[in-house]
């Protein structure tokens, strides 16, 4: 029995049935042992703090997999240590045929968090973190496309090292978010994606027949703020212009992910640009919403790029 009186197995067996005070008990008994994984493969650093962030996020999504309960340390060291030597290839560029794991081509990161049990109280936790750290997790974790540091820096138009921090304090934050959530009412995270999916196709099928004017009323804050990069905002009637100079033009935006909190919404879409002018658009855009009282009043476009993140600047007659 450990001193607290509850022996590992018994939390495993209870995290498994999904007692989610347990899981939280369990990460915080073996965080020393994770990060001591970490920093011997790693070193002091951002590096070695981010793979035991990583890894713990891992575990909340894989308790499941665990078969035998008393093993339970061992293999939370082991996810550190596959997630350290991911970071040490990436570095290296360099990659082995047989270690490549391909993921299934209809499974994100948030459906593989979504069959978990202990989805709802994950995202009750993250619904804690300040906005700024929460968009910087949720964008590392949850996003299909823009999840390196350079790309979360780009989309949210802050330097490197202030993605590194936000994530550093969302570890610590979400850490200590769990705990506080664990006994509480958690909402129904999947509903609340599937919420804002449907809003998105409803969005890109109202301005496919010419009605964006009537949604961006509707749903978006009067005040609406259009974020492009360090310039100053730009107001409701911008967007108005671009989203109809584009569709003018042949361009058409495709949902491909979602990624939904209580005020804050990712929509990830696929561009399609007309024959005649292939190069209209950059192939994505990323919206980067905040809202207020459910209606949105801010958005931040980011266009992932093949050749590097960059972010694009809209110009007067489109929005993509």
């Amino acid at each position: 029995m450990t001193p607290s009186g509850i022996s590992d197995p018994e939390l495993t067996l209870g995290a498994q049935s999904g007692d989610v005070a347990a899981l939280g008990l369990l990460l915080e008994r073996h965080q020393a042992g994770m990060r001591a994984v970490a920093l011997s493969l790693l070193g002091h650093g951002p590096d070695a703090d981010d793979a035991v962030q990583d890894a713990a996020l891992v575990a909340l999504r894989r308790i499941g997999d665990v078969r035998d309960p008393a093993a339970v340390g061992p293999w939370l060291r082991m996810i550190v240590r596959n997630a350290c030597r991911t970071r040490l290839r990436a570095a290296h560029d360099t990659r082995f045929l047989d270690e490549l794991v391909l993921p299934s081509p209809d499974a994100t990161p948030e459906q593989a968090l979504e069959r978990h049990a202990l989805r709802d109280w994950v995202w009750r936790a993250i619904e804690e973190l300040p906005p700024p750290v929460r968009t910087a997790v949720m964008l590392r974790h949850f996003s299909s496309r823009v999840t390196s540091y350079q790309e979360i820096a780009a989309a949210c138009a802050v330097p490197v090292g202030t993605v590194r921090s936000r994530l550093s304090q969302g570890r610590a934050k979400l850490a200590e978010a769990l705990r506080a959530t664990a006994d509480s009412a958690h909402g129904d995270a999947a509903e609340l994606a599937a919420a804002s999916r449907r809003e998105a196709l409803e969005t890109l099928e109202a301005a496919a027949r010419g009605r964006f004017a009537e949604v961006l009323a509707e749903r978006w804050s009067p005040e609406v703020a259009l974020l492009v990069g360090e310039r100053p905002t730009i107001g409701r009637e911008f967007l108005l212009r671009g989203m109809e100079g584009d569709l003018e033009a042949g361009v058409r935006q495709h949902l491909a992910h979602v990624v939904a909190s209580r005020d804050i919404t990712i929509w990830e879409m696929d561009i399609a640009n007309p024959v005649e002018n292939p190069e209209h658009c950059p192939p994505a855009v990323t919206w980067l919403m905040s809202l207020d009282k459910g209606r949105v009043h801010q958005l931040r476009l980011y266009h992932p790029r093949p050749s590097g993140p960059a972010l694009h600047d809209p110009r007067p007659s489109g929005t993509a």
